[in-house]
């Protein structure tokens, strides 16, 4: 079974850097794309930043030059650093990935009718304080 399994959540203040991981579990392959999204309460689930298995990075305009999505292929995990963090990027994190089985939908933040994420991760609270 399938796990992405989250870590890294955390506080921080204006203007400072976090990170967050997710570490893939029991696929051994490597994902055709991943991603990872956020929400806030009350509030729809927004694509921020998702990766090929090329390596093609794409982002949400909000967090263009600040947000950097990048993997680790042979430990099979995916990690997003976040500098100049603002309040408006508190939200719950989620990681995401689209096995092979979804290679029709192309992996860009801003594909045709979005992504659609086979798997999600439990989600890991970012915080940013004025």
């Amino acid at each position: 079974q399938v796990q992405l399994v989250e870590s890294g959540e955390g506080s921080v203040q204006t203007g400072g850097s976090l990170s967050v991981s997710c570490a893939v579990v029991g696929y051994t392959h490597r994902m055709y794309c991943m991603a990872w999204f956020r929400q806030a309460p009350g509030k729809g689930r927004e694509g921020v930043a998702a990766i090929a298995s090329d390596g093609y990075t794409s982002y949400v305009d909000s967090v263009k030059g600040r947000f950097a999505i990048s993997k680790d292929n042979a430990k099979n995990i995916l990690y997003l650093q976040m500098n100049s963090l603002k309040p408006e990027d508190t939200d719950t994190y989620y990681c995401a990935a689209m096995d092979g089985s979804m290679w029709r939908i192309p992996c860009r933040i801003a594909a045709p009718g979005g992504l659609s994420p086979n798997y999600w991760g439990q989600g890991t609270q970012v915080t940013v304080s004025t």
